[in-house]
């Protein structure tokens, strides 16, 4: 399953930042949402592709999936059957940066509400 402790890449977390500055939402919860938008869309990591986890924003598990750490182990696992541990923290890292794209750019909160 996923390490206790996780963090994403450097520009992710820059836009979950400025994210929370224009919506409010926090950097974990709108990282969840994102992750399931990417797992929607059928964006599938690829392993042989060097993907770096360079941010500053280290949180544990609990804090990054909330009430979604279940369902999303579970569907990393399933997706992924053949990664573990920080391989399987990087595919989550990479789903949350595919889904960002779509939420970034929203100026306040109704705007971001109203793309989900």
């Amino acid at each position: 399953m996923l390490p206790n402790r996780m963090q994403l890449n450097r520009t992710v977390e820059e836009q979950l930042k400025k994210l929370k500055a224009n919506t409010g939402i926090t950097p974990n919860v709108s990282a969840r949402i994102a992750f399931f938008r990417s797992i929607e869309s059928d964006y599938i990591y690829q392993p042989n592709i060097e993907y770096k986890l360079d941010g500053s924003l280290t949180l544990d598990k609990l804090t990054w999936l909330g009430k979604t750490q279940l369902i999303t182990e579970l569907l990393l696992k399933k997706k992924y059957p053949e990664l573990e541990g920080k391989e399987l923290q990087i595919a989550w890292a990479s789903h949350v940066e595919h889904g960002i794209g779509s939420l970034r750019n929203h100026r306040n909160l109704i705007q971001f509400s109203s793309s989900l």
